[in-house]
């Protein structure tokens, strides 16, 4: 099943984050969108998920619920850490692990990554696995080497039994304007696809989600979900906007056949 996600990253605080919900699922209700045809998951700051949560459980909403970061430590003295057991008490679906503005801006590298992954299997919820390129990246090795490295290291100390999800975000393309292309995106995304057929085998291939990020708009959303290897998207900027989300979700109007 496709999953849009949104990402709110550091916009909105618990009020907003209340209203922009409502707002989102009174949008999809009017649409008569089937939650079970199209996953849709918020992921707010950490001082609204527990606002978020009470909302979704008082009013039933379908809405998936997301953490844009965890600690890759249970607990003790990690101040100002989010330890994954406390997200998972929170009805926390999925968490944001390997973002690029984690990496470049917090330094996480691959084995900081890993280890947040982990934290988050473990405690039963599906880590969503950020892997991209950056410029210089794309520039000197391709654009599917560092991203098949990242995926290689993350997944590493998995359970082998773990759901996991793979966010391919172009470094160059997020919050930029000028997104990947569709086949771009596929490319990579084929290629994410057959590591993973190789590292944990052909079931698990399949069945697993690869979203692309970076720039995603209502403009081209369907663009990408044509293709065959892209199951969904994570969606930055336009996430915070209730009727452009709404649109994103219902990109299954746009594509043909759908």
């Amino acid at each position: 099943m496709p999953l849009i996600a949104g990402n709110w990253k550091m916009n909105l605080d618990h009020l907003q984050a209340i209203a922009l919900v409502q707002k989102l699922a009174w949008s999809l209700k009017d649409v008569k969108h089937d939650f079970g045809d199209v996953e849709v998951a918020v992921f707010p700051p950490f001082t609204d998920l527990r606002s978020v949560q009470t909302l979704l459980a008082a009013d039933k909403l379908s809405l998936a619920l997301g953490a844009q970061d965890v600690s890759p430590h249970l607990s003790g003295a990690y101040t100002g850490d989010i330890s994954a057991q406390f997200l998972s008490k929170l009805d926390t679906r999925y968490v944001l692990v390997g973002h690029s503005e984690r990496r470049h801006g917090h330094g996480e590298g691959d084995d900081i990554v890993a280890a947040k992954a982990k934290a988050v299997a473990t405690q039963g919820m599906v880590p969503m696995i950020c892997v991209g390129e950056t410029a210089a990246d794309l520039e000197e090795q391709g654009a599917a080497a560092v991203p098949l490295a990242q995926l290689e290291a993350a997944i590493a100390a998995l359970p082998k039994d773990a759901e996991f999800v793979i966010a391919y975000e172009p470094v160059w393309a997020i919050g930029s304007g000028e997104p990947a292309t569709a086949e771009q995106a596929e490319q990579v995304c084929a290629a994410l696809r057959a590591r993973i057929a190789e590292l944990r085998g052909a079931k698990v291939a399949a069945e697993t989600r690869l979203l692309y990020g970076g720039s995603v708009a209502s403009q081209n959303v369907a663009g990408y979900l044509r293709q065959a290897n892209v199951d969904g998207a994570l969606v930055g900027g336009a996430s915070l906007d209730s009727q452009e989300f709404s649109r994103i979700v219902q990109f299954k109007k746009h594509v043909t056949g759908a």
